[in-house]
C-alpha cells in the first residue's frame, strides 16, 4: 500500500530524472511495464515532467512495437524489463522501474485515499503540479496531451490518438458515474487499453483509492479473487469479461456498486444474472472510440426485463454531444438509422504525426459553437423514442471484437505480405454459435498451397494475440459480386481443419492427458483434440481461456492459473503443469464429454 505523500515522493523523483534526460512539455515517453504499483508510478511521473505517456502491452509482437515506437516518435523508455531485441532507435534511453514497492504478486495492492498534488478535488482546468521541497515542475496547459493510445489503422499501421489533460479532468468530474468520493477501483485493463483510463484517473482524481491487480492475464477465479481482497466498488469490464463473470460467477460483483461495461453489444441476459445475484450493483453500458476519452455516453441498466431489445448506449456525459446524420450531412428523426458523430468534451485531439487523417475524422462541427469539432465514428445508431442512442452496428468494414476495433484492412495486409499469399480477406464470424472470432480467407499464388500454421505465425509476429485470425481458409479465388467486390456472403464456412488441428496430432496417454483432450474439445466445440493442438490455433482466445481454466480446475481438482494455460496451449505440455502442480482428488478416470455419444 502507497499513500499519495508516498507516491509523491517516488513520482517527483522520476519526473526529475525524466527532465533530466532532456524530457520536454509534450515530449513522448513509452511505458513498457506490465500492471503495478511501478507502472502506476511511472505514468504519473511521465504527466509530472509534463511529458506525453505512450503505453505498450509487453505482450505485443517486437514487429508492433517497431512500428508504435517509429510512428511515436519516442526516444525514451520507461521499462521493467531489457529491451534488447526490439528495435529501439540509435538514440534511445531506457530507464528502470523497479522498487517501488513490494507485495505479492498474486495479490492486488492499493494507492490510499486522498489527492494527487496537482489535480484538487474540484479539478479546475490547468492543473499545475509541483514538488515538495523544490522548484516547480512544468506548468501543463489543460489542452496538452496527456496520452496516445494506438489502435488498429486500415493501412496495415496503428494509429496514435492524443488525449488531453482537459478530456481527462472532465471524464472524472462527470456526474453520471455514481462512483463514491472514497470508491476503490480495480486496474485490471492493459495499460495500452483506454479503459485503463478510467481505472487509473477516476479514484485518484476523486479522493478514492487505486487497487492494482496481480501482473498478467486474469481469469474469472483470479478476478473474483481481487474483487474481494481489494474491496473493490467500482469496477469496468469488457462486455465479454462481463458476460463471463455474469456466466460463471455472479456473485464475485456483489460487494461493487458500480460496474461499468461496453466494448460490445451488452447481453440481457448477463445483466439479469448479475441483478439477480448482486442487486445492490448499479449496472452501466457505456459507449465510447478510442478517439474519444474512453467514454462518451452510458445507459444505467435498472430492469433489463422490461428492454424488448438490445440495451441501449444511452444519452451523452456532461458536455458531449451525440448526432445521427444522414447521408448529406442532417440531424435525422428518432428511430430513424444514420451515422453517429461525437462532438465536446471528450474528443480526442487527434492522431499524433498525422494531420491529413486528423482532418479526415475529426471534422467542423455545423451544430456547435463556432470552431468546435465532431469526430465521425463510422458506426450506425439511432435515437429511440426514449431519447437514448441505441448502436446499430458499423458503417464501413471495421469490426468491433470483444471490447477492440479492429481494421480488417491492416490484418489483410500483413497476410498479403506473406510471399504464398496472393489475395486475402478477413470477416467476422462464427466458428461456434454465439462466439465471434476473426476468420481469414487467402488465395496462394499460381496454384500452389499456403502453409497456414507458417501464415498464423507469420500474423502473430506482428500482430497483437486479439487480431490474430481464429480460422485460415485457403480458397483457389475470393468470391465476387457482378460489379467485381467481394462478396462476404458467398464466403464458406470454416472447417475443422481451418482452425488449426495438427495435421498428425497424437491420442492421449494418460489419464490426465484424456481428461485435458475433452476439455479442450467441450470448450472449443469439436469432437475431439489431440495432445499436439494448440489450444489458441482451434480458435480459443483470451475469454475463452478463463473458462477453460475454470473448468480445468474445478473438474480435476487443481488450482491451475491462467498463465500455465498461455505458456502451454498444447494438452501435451500443460499436462506437464498439472504434474507438478499435483491434483487435490484421487487417481483421475477418463471423462465422458458433455454431449458426446456413448
Amino acid at each position: 500500500t502507497l499513500t499519495y505523500a508516498e507516491l509523491d515522493e517516488h513520482t517527483d523523483r522520476l519526473a526529475r530524472r525524466l527532465i533530466g534526460e532532456g524530457i520536454r512539455a509534450g515530449d513522448p515517453v513509452v511505458l513498457f511495464l506490465e500492471r503495478s504499483l511501478e507502472a502506476v508510478v511511472a505514468l504519473l511521473a511521465v504527466v509530472k515532467a509534463g511529458a506525453v505517456y505512450v503505453p505498450l502491452d509487453v505482450r505485443y509482437p517486437a514487429d508492433r512495437i517497431a512500428l508504435i515506437i517509429r510512428d511515436s516518435k519516442a526516444t525514451v523508455f520507461l521499462t521493467d524489463r531489457d529491451l534488447t531485441g526490439l528495435g529501439l532507435p540509435e538514440q534511445a534511453r531506457t530507464i528502470p522501474v523497479t522498487g517501488v514497492a513490494d507485495h505479492p504478486a498474486d495479490h492486488p495492492a492499493d494507492l490510499s485515499a486522498g489527492h494527487p498534488a496537482g489535480y484538487p478535488a474540484d479539478l479546475p482546468p490547468g492543473p499545475q503540479i509541483t514538488a515538495r521541497g523544490a522548484e516547480p515542475l512544468p506548468r501543463i496547459h489543460p489542452d496538452q496531451p496527456a496520452y496516445a493510445m494506438f489502435t488498429s489503422g486500415s493501412t496495415g499501421v496503428p494509429k496514435g490518438v492524443a488525449v488531453t489533460h482537459r478530456n481527462i479532468t472532465e471524464l472524472a468530474a462527470d456526474e453520471r458515474f455514481p462512483l463514491a468520493s472514497r470508491a476503490r477501483v480495480l486496474l485490471h485493463s492493459p495499460m495500452a487499453f483506454d479503459a485503463s483510463t478510467f481505472e487509473f484517473w477516476m479514484p485518484l482524481l476523486t479522493g478514492g483509492t487505486l487497487v492494482v491487480a496481480p501482473p498478467g492475464p486474469l481469469d474469472t477465479t483470479t478476478m473474483s479473487r481481487a474483487l474481494s481482497e481489494g474491496r473493490i466498488t467500482g469496477l469496468i469490464l469488457s462486455s465479454g469479461l462481463f458476460q463471463m463473470l455474469a456466466e460463471d460467477d455472479p456473485a464475485a460483483l456483489a460487494g461493487v456498486r458500480t460496474v461499468l461495461t461496453g466494448g460490445d453489444v451488452m447481453s440481457v441476459e448477463a445483466v439479469r444474472r448479475i441483478h439477480q445475484h448482486c442487486p445492490e450493483t448499479t449496472v452501466l453500458n457505456g459507449y465510447g472510440p478510442t478517439e474519444t476519452t474512453v467514454l462518451v455516453a452510458a445507459h444505467t441498466v435498472r430492469a433489463p426485463h422490461d428492454l424488448p431489445g438490445a440495451v441501449p448506449i444511452g444519452t451523452p456525459l456532461d458536455n458531449t454531444r451525440m448526432y445521427v446524420l444522414d447521408s448529406r450531412m442532417r440531424l435525422v428523426p428518432p428511430m430513424t438509422p444514420g451515422e453517429l458523430y461525437l462532438a465536446g468534451s471528450g474528443l480526442a485531439a487527434g492522431y499524433p504525426n498525422r494531420s491529413a487523417l486528423t482532418a479526415e475524422r475529426f471534422t467542423a462541427d455545423p451544430y456547435g459553437p463556432p470552431g468546435s469539432r465532431m469526430y465521425r465514428t463510422g458506426d450506425l445508431a439511432r435515437w429511440n423514442r426514449r431519447g437514448e442512442i441505441e448502436f446499430l452496428g458499423r458503417a464501413d468494414q471495421q469490426v468491433k471484437l470483444r471490447g477492440f476495433r479492429i481494421e480488417p484492412g491492416e490484418i489483410e495486409t500483413v497476410l498479403c505480405r506473406h510471399p504464398s499469399v496472393a489475395q486475402a480477406a478477413v470477416v467476422l464470424g462464427e466458428i461456434r454459435a454465439g462466439d465471434k472470432c476473426l476468420i481469414a480467407y487467402v488465395t496462394p499464388f499460381d496454384g500452389g498451397r499456403v502453409d497456414i500454421a507458417e501464415l498464423r505465425a507469420w500474423v502473430a509476429a506482428t500482430l497483437p494475440d486479439y487480431m490474430v485470425p481464429s480460422a485460415f481458409v485457403q480458397l483457389d479465388a475470393l468470391p465476387l459480386t457482378a460489379n467485381g467486390k467481394l462478396d462476404r456472403r458467398a464466403l464458406p464456412a470454416p472447417e475443422p481443419a481451418d482452425t488449426g488441428a495438427a495435421a498428425e496430432g497424437r491420442v492421449p496417454r494418460t489419464p490426465n492427458e484424456e481428461m485435458l483432450c475433452g476439455l479442450f474439445a467441450e470448450l472449443l466445440g469439436r469432437p475431439s483434440v489431440s495432445i499436439d493442438d494448440n489450444f489458441f490455433h482451434l480458435g480459443g482466445h483470451s475469454l475463452l481461456a478463463t473458462r477453460l481454466v475454470r473448468r480445468i480446475n474445478s473438474v480435476m481438482g487443481v488450482d491451475l492459473p491462467i498463465g500455465a494455460l498461455f505458456n502451454n496451449p498444447m494438452v501435451a505440455t500443460l499436462v506437464e503443469q498439472l504434474d507438478r502442480i499435483g491434483s487435490a482428488r484421487p487417481k483421475l478416470r477418463p471423462m465422458r464429454r458433455m454431449g458426446a455419444s456413448k
